[in-house]
């Protein structure tokens, strides 16, 4: 076992996606971007839409697309509570591919600053982190 892994827990509503020891993990936090590597301070932020990236024991990568939650890094534990979380065979690409048409549409009948057009914004970052996670499965199966 690597002494410098963490356990990382992913959880939604439906249920634990991930448990298992982690030499690293990458999230959006409403500040920014972060990095989580064993030792890292305590810390409770929340999470933007997109997806968790990380590295087990065994250097192999995996994400899992999040919509929003509450990360919380202790010493020993990291935790992501999503809205929303789903690994890649999980996605339905095509309507995916549909939100995004549909949000720029939307985007494009609305002045920016515009409560629709920002809805309709989040609606784009939303499918676009969705495919990004499938896409990124897709290259690593090849």
């Amino acid at each position: 076992m690597d002494t410098f892994a963490f356990q990382l827990e992913v959880v939604s509503g439906v249920g634990s996606l991930y448990s298992g020891k982690v030499k690293s993990v990458r999230v959006t936090g409403s500040e920014g971007e972060l990095g989580i590597r064993y030792g890292h301070t305590p810390l409770l932020t929340t999470i933007k839409t997109g997806l968790v990236s990380f590295i087990d024991v065994n250097d192999n990568e995996d994400q899992i697309y999040l919509a929003g939650g509450v990360l919380e890094v202790q010493p020993e534990t990291t935790t992501i509570l999503a809205d929303t979380a789903l690994r890649a065979d999980d996605i339905d690409e095509a309507k995916a591919k549909e939100a995004i048409d549909a949000a720029k549409d939307a985007m494009a009948r609305h002045s920016t600053g515009d409560k629709d057009y920002n809805n309709a914004a989040a609606r784009l970052a939303d499918a676009l982190a969705r495919l990004k996670v499938v896409d990124i499965a897709r290259t690593r199966r090849k």
